[in-house]
Order: structure tokens, then C-alpha cells, then sequence
């Protein structure tokens, strides 16, 4: 891990409480926590001229959307991003989804989910219940989409909206 990641995922405050979905006020003390966390990743990317996603999630904290982007010369790409929280959530990471881009790379599920079997899995189940939706998308998505992006704009799969 470079000295870049390394220094904007230790501005990220860690979770301190292990509560999924189904944990009733404890995942409510969670979900503060993520949006927490979430505001915190998002305010040091602003800072650092590296602002890339926002996201919102409904009123319980299971469903979660917004936008994420990618710059490529100087040309901004930007997607619908969601996903659902799981119920052993935070034993299971979630699994983040650009729609749009379903079935336009092999590393990538049915629905646009984009594959971190390999790479962030691991490092998610060593790090169970510290990491959050922060963590997932500092280390899952952000480096996924540093791959994939630009080969699929390369590759003329994909082009920038109007």
C-alpha cells in the first residue's frame, strides 16, 4: 500500500460497534458511525483535491446511493454507485454496484456489482468491525475503478456523459 492510501485511510475514523441490520438501536449507533466516517473520508478527499463519490442512504441505513466519478484526461466519468447493507453485515463487506456497467468488464457481477473477492475481502475480514462503508470504498472501489476505468474508456466501452 502506498504512503497515499495509507495516509488517507488512517484519516478515516475506525467503527467501534459490531451491529448489522438487524441489530435494532445498536445498528442505528452503527449507522451513525459510517455516516460518520463517510463525512470524514469525504471532507479529507475535498482537502487533498481528490473529492470522488457522494452518498446518502435511506432513513434506516440498509440502502445506500449517490454518484461516484473517475477523471480520465481531464474528462470527468461519473456513475450511479449502490448497494445494500447485508445482514451479517459487518462480517460481509457490501457489495458496491455501478449499474451502468454491468456486463461491461469481467470483473464484475450480475447487477453492476463490481468484483473485490480477490484483493478486499481479506483485508475486510481482517479487519471486521473496524472497517466500514468508508474503508469499502477507499480500498474496494477507488483502486477498481483506477483499473477498470480507464481501460474500459480505452477500449471505447464507455464514454463521458454530455
Amino acid at each position: 500500500m502506498d504512503e497515499s492510501t495509507k495516509s488517507s485511510l488512517k484519516a478515516i475514523p475506525l467503527c467501534k460497534t459490531k451491529a448489522g441490520p438487524r441489530d435494532g438501536d445498536l445498528w442505528m449507533e452503527s449507522f451513525q458511525e459510517e455516516y460518520e466516517a463517510i463525512i470524514a473520508a469525504v471532507q479529507n478527499n475535498k482537502t487533498s483535491d481528490r473529492d470522488w463519490f457522494k452518498l446518502e442512504a435511506n432513513e434506516r441505513g440498509t440502502k445506500w446511493f449517490g454518484k461516484c466519478w473517475y477523471f480520465h484526461n481531464m474528462v470527468k466519468y461519473e456513475f450511479d454507485v449502490e448497494f445494500d447493507i447485508p445482514i451479517t453485515y459487518p462480517v460481509t463487506a457490501p457489495e458496491i454496484a455501478l449499474p451502468e456497467l454491468d456486463g461491461k468488464t469481467a470483473k464484475m457481477y450480475r447487477g453492476g456489482k463490481i468484483c473485490l473477492s480477490e484483493h478486499f475481502k481479506p483485508l475486510w475480514a481482517r479487519n471486521t468491525p473496524k472497517f466500514g462503508i468508508a474503508h469499502a470504498f477507499a480500498l474496494g472501489l477507488g483502486p477498481w475503478m483506477a483499473v477498470e476505468i480507464p481501460d474500459l474508456i480505452e477500449k471505447g466501452i464507455i464514454q463521458p456523459k454530455a
